[in-house]
């Protein structure tokens, strides 16, 4: 192993996304991560499997692991993790709130054999609070954090519909975890003391949504108060989820003034490309591009509320997208370029891999693995100039490292038959 985090060991009990994400940023950054599943295997292993237990997203989020497989419903098997426990760092957890107690791999009952552990558990609503013994998937945690209705999407019926590409609460709660974790450790160095983490994925999705969940009585009273009182009144008719978007859309007139600029439009060779001017400087450069006179929107005292202005907009921004609709990507990207406008074409995921940009600067990388062969995954997500994280290996299969991490924690091939054979482990081989 290579990386900041070498020699660091962590013991993963997780499933699903955040956890398992956790504790892949960890690998990348040099840990040893031993993850902990019952003999049945993740329940993740399986979800679009073309080799039995191998599924494509599996195999995303625990690559550079370590498979231990533990039966934790049997006594042996706990007292088995109590019996490896002081040899490791970090202890990640995604159970439900309640089960790490029932399991006896709570924090308060392993730091007696570890003092020094440092514990980080990922739920979905907290540890605390009237909804903490609730279930919590990313789709939940989006729902009841407010961002479904940021996305503002619907389905062909007109109801909610979730962050489609990507489970956000639950990796933005798994980078939490894995920031902390190093903070911990860093703290831990220290001071010689281990502590709790606790991060979900409600508190995550809170987090990245800033400034439309804070509180400021200035600006609430101009825009916040008046979307709350729209909404209630579309609760209150019985109103489609629809017309709640709309009425939180309402009071929309800054946006649409400056949606000209910081949105997508179609070019004439079938593409879209997205602009992202956020600055009057950028802004500018923008309209001198497509010959855009009329536009005050960065003029002091400009109302984007009013209507008038609203039309204008409104008009402005379908002038603009005729004109762009008139040469093709590549034009627009080098006249928008040029002039130093943010931008950039709307591009498949499927086709990131091969993207020049990307291989450039070697964001994809290469691993073998024993069934597929040469993969290409997603590498670490920082790059560190003395200790340069990187992917330490593919997925393993399940329970394929549990003879090999008993006997490096010093069980004997004896005490490990035993194990075998009572079904408290198991192992491929």
């Amino acid at each position: 192993m290579s990386g900041p985090l070498t020699g660091v060991r962590v013991l993963e009990f997780s499933q699903i996304v955040a956890a398992p994400f956790c504790g892949c940023l960890l690998s990348d950054a040099g840990a040893d991560v031993v993850k902990v599943e019952p003999p049945r295997g993740d329940s993740h292993r399986a979800m679009g499997a073309v080799v039995p237990e191998m599924g494509k997203r599996f195999q995303s989020l625990n690559r550079g692991k370590r498979s231990l497989t533990i039966d934790l419903q049997l006594p042996e098997g706990r007292e088995l993790v109590y019996r490896l426990i002081p040899d490791f760092d970090v202890v990640i957890i995604n159970y439900r709130v309640g089960v790490p107690k029932r399991l006896g791999i709570d924090y308060e009952t392993l730091k007696q054999y570890n003092p020094r552990l440092i514990y980080a558990e990922i739920t979905g609503f907290g540890t605390r609070g009237p909804l903490k013994d609730r279930a919590g998937t990313d789709i939940v945690g989006v729902a009841y954090s407010g961002l479904m209705v940021g996305e503002a999407k619907t389905d062909e019926d007109g109801r909610p519909l979730g962050i489609s590409s990507s489970s956000i609460a639950d990796y933005c709660a798994g980078f939490s975890a894995a920031s902390a974790i190093q903070g911990a450790l860093y703290h831990r160095e220290k001071s010689g003391v281990g502590q709790k983490i606790e991060t979900s994925l409600l508190q995550a999705a809170l987090a990245i949504q800033d400034t439309v969940v804070m509180r400021d009585p200035v600006s609430d009273a101009f825009v916040r108060d008046k979307i709350v009182e729209s909404i209630k009144a579309v609760r209150e008719r019985r109103g489609s989820y629809r017309e709640l978007l709309a009425a939180r859309a309402a009071n929309r007139g800054r946006n649409l003034a400056f949606g000209t600029w910081y949105g997508g439009h179609q070019t004439s060779d079938g593409q879209f490309i997205i602009l992202g001017a956020l600055t009057p400087i950028t802004r500018n450069a923008a309209r001198k591009v497509v010959g855009v006179t009329d536009d005050n929107s960065d003029e002091p005292g400009f109302d984007s509320s009013d209507p008038e202005n609203i039309r204008k907009a409104e008009e402005r921004r379908a002038r603009v997208a005729r004109i762009i609709s008139e040469q093709p990507m590549a034009h627009w990207m080098e006249q928008f370029g040029s002039a130093g406008v943010p931008c950039a074409p709307v591009n498949v995921p499927e086709e990131m891999s091969e993207d020049p940009q990307v291989v450039a600067t070697g964001l994809m990388q290469e691993i073998d693995h024993p069934a597929f062969g040469k993969q290409k995954v997603a590498g670490p997500v920082t790059w560190m100039s003395e200790t340069p994280p990187k992917i330490h290996g593919p997925a393993p299969y399940l329970g394929g490292n549990t003879v090999e991490v008993l006997k490096e924690r010093g069980l004997s091939g004896e005490d490990i038959d035993a194990l075998l054979q009572k079904g408290i482990v198991t192992s491929p081989d």
